[in-house]
């Protein structure tokens, strides 16, 4: 068997995800590689003692009026962490390079690359920047920006990109509105303030025309795939205008025993009666398939998203004792009559396998409506005793994983998502396991 592909020993795999060791040499051997010191062993002493490995290195990216902004303050609230952006450079900055990009801008001249990244430098090797982290808005904008951050030692861990489409953007261009007290920004159209006295106080920021926008967008899309190229493993695209549960790659369990029953392995024999009588299938098989998948390279070194499982605390404690310890668990909260709407509304067509809802996406057609077909699973009877058997054992579950996250999902899937999000990209302090 080849080396590269036998799975790691689950208590080492185990311990080193428990202790952030896969991220921590990771971050080593990026400082070595740029600094390159003639004394490795005493520069990575120093670099443990001085540097906060947990803080958060975010940038985020996008075309002009994506709402980067938003996002970056949102980052900066939830992370606590320090907002960078050409604004902050400028002008709430009191920098060595300060006035020298100034006088830049006076002049109604391009700022230089090597002076932006050199003002950023300046600016994320202060102390705030390194014990809270930071979130670098509209940076970089191109390739030679990206590539003078590397080689300064500017390496995100995570980079936002938002995008839109441009008639949107040009359109949101219009209408922004600016809070000057809180910085926050606002939209005549689509993101009004309720608050009387914020309406008050906005105000209308230097707009660009819409031929100027035009070309900031024609810039962008110019210059974004070469950003795209460097960032690609750490990069995240958000749409914009259009919000949705683009989430995380994840293992599903249940996706997991269909894999294997696919692949024709002994386990997958072994499931197949169950699936096909439709029978749950015994915890055991399960655990011996999920550990198999979960301890192979790729969920080693990328990580993994398991959906539904566990689902009592007999697996919860299987979990443990095979070592497979998640270091974010889930609680989604809906209202009974949410579940109820969702899953007792959906349809599917038969001849095209397209999946519709009689509220939310109807079908589009008399035609199409008159075929649509209900999953059996999907009736009210048979919701209601998933929903039953689902209460019975969550409280023990969330006994048991006490330093869970309990998430609205009633809510827009946006606002979801930004939340998981914002509890995912935030390191986690290391916690002793559960005792059985």
């Amino acid at each position: 068997m080849d080396a590269s592909a036998r799975p790691w020993p689950p208590p080492l795999g185990a311990y080193a995800e428990e202790r952030e060791l896969f991220r921590l040499l990771q971050n080593m051997l990026e400082e070595l590689l740029i600094h390159k010191p003639d004394d490795p062993i005493q520069y990575m002493i120093n670099h443990l003692k001085q540097n906060n490995d947990d803080a958060p290195r975010v940038c985020v990216l996008g075309p002009p009026a994506s709402g980067k902004t938003t996002v970056a303050m949102w980052l900066c609230k939830h992370l606590d962490a320090i907002r960078v952006s050409q604004e902050t450079l400028l002008f709430k900055e009191i920098l060595a390079l300060t006035k020298e990009a100034k006088a830049y801008q006076e002049r109604k001249q391009k700022i230089p690359n090597a002076l932006w990244a050199n003002l950023i430098q300046e600016r994320l090797s202060n102390v705030d920047c390194i014990k809270q982290g930071w979130i670098l808005e509209g940076f970089p904008e191109n390739q030679e920006q990206a590539w003078m951050l590397q080689s300064s030692g500017i390496i995100p861990r995570h980079v936002v990109v938002l995008y839109a489409p441009d008639t949107v953007l040009i359109e949101r261009n219009s209408g922004k509105r600016l809070d000057p007290f809180t910085e926050e920004v606002y939209h005549t159209t689509f993101d009004w303030p309720s608050d009387l006295l914020v309406q008050q106080r906005l105000v209308k920021p230097e707009d660009l025309s819409e031929e100027e926008m035009s070309k900031k967008l024609l810039k962008y899309h110019r210059n974004f795939p070469e950003v795209f190229q460097i960032y690609q493993k750490v990069l995240k695209s958000i749409n914009a205008d259009q919000p949705s549960m683009d989430v995380l790659s994840q293992v599903c369990c249940g996706q997991l025993l269909k894999e294997a029953v696919a692949d024709k392995t002994k386990l997958g024999e072994l499931v197949k009666p169950y699936i096909d009588n439709g029978y749950p299938v015994p915890d055991n098989l399960v655990m011996k398939i999920l550990a198999e998948r979960l301890n192979a390279l790729d969920c080693m070194t990328n990580g993994w998203v398991l959906c539904g499982f566990p689902r009592d605390i007999e697996q919860g404690e299987q979990l443990q004792k095979s070592h497979i310890i998640p270091n974010r668990i889930f609680f989604f909260n809906l209202p009974y009559e949410s579940i109820m709407e969702r899953l007792s509304q959906r349809r599917i067509d038969p001849v095209t396998g397209e999946r519709y809802h009689t509220t939310f996406r109807p079908a589009p057609t008399p035609e199409i409506q008159a075929r649509l077909r209900q999953n059996p699973r999907d009736k009210e009877e048979n919701i209601e005793k998933r929903v039953e058997t689902y209460y019975r054992n969550v409280k023990e579950l969330e006994d048991f994983y006490e330093d869970a996250f309990y998430v609205n999902a009633d809510q827009d899937p946006h606002a979801v998502f930004e939340f998981i999000e914002s509890c995912v990209i935030k390191p986690l302090p290391c916690k002793k396991l559960k005792s059985l």
